[in-house]
């Protein structure tokens, strides 16, 4: 059966909504900002054709992204670091929580409106649900994860230490980049979609540029570029 083409009714190329759905989703930039540069390139769209196209297109990229990555068993079973950020939404002080793996990867991002033992046993129900058991749960202090890894019969797992979670830690601060480009969101529907899908790309192209040669750089990132470029291809 032919694969149904997701750019087929769109006047625009899809080279160019896949460009401008990264741009604004990988980089700390406003929709006016992702237009300015568009312009700056000859492609003439409006800041709201960009949101439409990031609504649209950005949870199919980023659902191909996983896909493809948990098949290929890119994501680790060794060692897992969880810990959770608070985000407000209108006011509102909500959490966003986060699974990463040993390497940086994102692994999960779940939104709750409470830190308790059954949001942290929600989340780790939907993170093993996808992507199976590891053999260690690195945490901070917080109750909750012992709680809920108790009802799951893994609190023999858990890791608690000072300095341990720092991956983690460290891995916030992508995304707190972007909330503040964004000046913070809306509805807890907009924050767990876009949670989601600036997961994925980050996991695309974090190439972990520190740890590497300018060749290999260089390499890493054109298969990046190039993996981006084909996903929904017809």
């Amino acid at each position: 059966m032919k694969k149904r083409d997701p750019f087929k009714y769109f006047k625009t190329s899809e080279e160019i909504i896949r460009l401008a759905v990264m741009l604004y989703v990988r980089f700390p930039l406003s929709l006016r900002n992702v237009e300015d540069l568009l312009h700056e390139r000859g492609i003439d769209v409006s800041h709201e054709a960009v949101r439409f196209w990031w609504h649209r297109f950005g949870p199919m990229f980023a659902a191909e992204i996983r896909k493809r990555r948990i098949e290929g068993m890119k994501s680790s079973h060794w060692q897992w670091h969880l810990d959770e950020i608070f985000v407000k939404i209108n006011g509102e002080r909500h959490y966003l929580w986060r699974a990463i793996d040993h390497e940086g990867e994102v692994l999960e991002s779940f939104v709750t409106k409470t830190r308790d033992k059954k949001a942290a046993l929600k989340f780790l129900k939907k993170t093993m649900k996808r992507h199976g058991r590891t053999d260690i749960f690195v945490t901070d202090k917080l109750r909750s994860y012992g709680a809920a890894l108790r009802d799951l019969g893994a609190v023999d797992r858990q890791e608690t230490g000072r300095w341990m979670n720092n991956r983690a830690e460290n891995s916030h601060l992508p995304f707190r980049r972007r909330e503040r480009a964004m000046l913070r969101f809306r509805r807890m529907r907009t924050l767990q979609k876009f949670a989601a899908v600036h997961a994925s790309v980050y996991n695309l192209f974090n190439t972990e540029r520190g740890l590497s040669s300018r060749n290999h750089f260089k390499a890493y990132r054109a298969v990046a570029l190039a993996e981006w470029r084909s996903l929904c291809a017809a």
